[in-house]
């Protein structure tokens, strides 16, 4: 079966390929219903016509050595934005912790495509981290934190964001190997969340990913 479109995302003509001509590719990657329709969804021109079982698995092939967690104590908004920007830079998994429900709209159905894991507490997120050897980095501007523009971020780790407002919990501060900042020159002590995820994400990239597929 197709990928249903969500409700939140508008369909345009505009957008994708129309119904692909005859006669089909022999090729089990494709989704029959999307080659007799078109495929209109937000997917990277390789992946056009193709299931979104067969996408998974082939990003499942080459996704990058960090995780990002998110903490969701309070129903964060910003979550979305995360997952959304996970998946742009093919992060192995994201990882709520606290609330198990999100608000799924920022994301933009990305969810989809990216490995989603729940952990109830911060010890549970600790514990799995541990199991695979990937130190804690939080991302925080917090007294003795380390500016993220200048540290060596490692290959393979868990970046942990806090949520709008309260930042990192004490309980991630005391279990996080090192909490980076991010260089702000304006009035605000802080930016959103989701905006420095895509930022530490993006410095992981420039110093261990190398061109994107073509």
């Amino acid at each position: 079966m197709s990928e249903p479109v969500a409700e939140s995302v508008p369909v345009s003509e505009s957008v994708g390929v129309g119904p692909h001509p005859g006669p089909w590719p022999d090729d089990p990657r494709l989704d029959p219903e999307l080659l007799a329709s078109g495929d209109r969804r937000n997917v990277a021109d390789r992946y056009r016509y193709w299931t979104m079982e067969a996408i998974v698995d082939d990003l499942d092939g080459y996704r990058h050595p960090f995780h990002v967690a998110i903490e969701n104590w309070e129903h964060d908004l910003n979550i979305g934005t995360v997952v959304r920007t996970a998946n742009a830079f093919l992060a192995a998994g994201v990882h709520i912790v606290g609330r198990r429900r999100w608000n799924r709209r920022g994301a933009m159905v990305t969810d989809r495509y990216q490995h989603v894991h729940h952990h109830p507490t911060v010890d549970d997120l600790v514990a799995w981290a541990t199991s695979e050897d990937l130190p804690l980095v939080g991302i925080d501007n917090l007294p003795g934190s380390v500016p993220l523009e200048s540290t060596d971020l490692p290959e393979r780790c868990v970046l942990v964001f806090g949520q709008e407002g309260p930042g990192l919990s004490d309980a991630v501060r005391d279990a996080a190997s090192m909490v980076c900042s991010i260089a702000q020159y304006g009035s605000t002590r802080s930016i959103n969340a989701g905006v420095a995820s895509g930022i530490a994400m993006h410095a992981w990239i420039r110093r261990h990913a190398g061109p994107p597929p073509a």
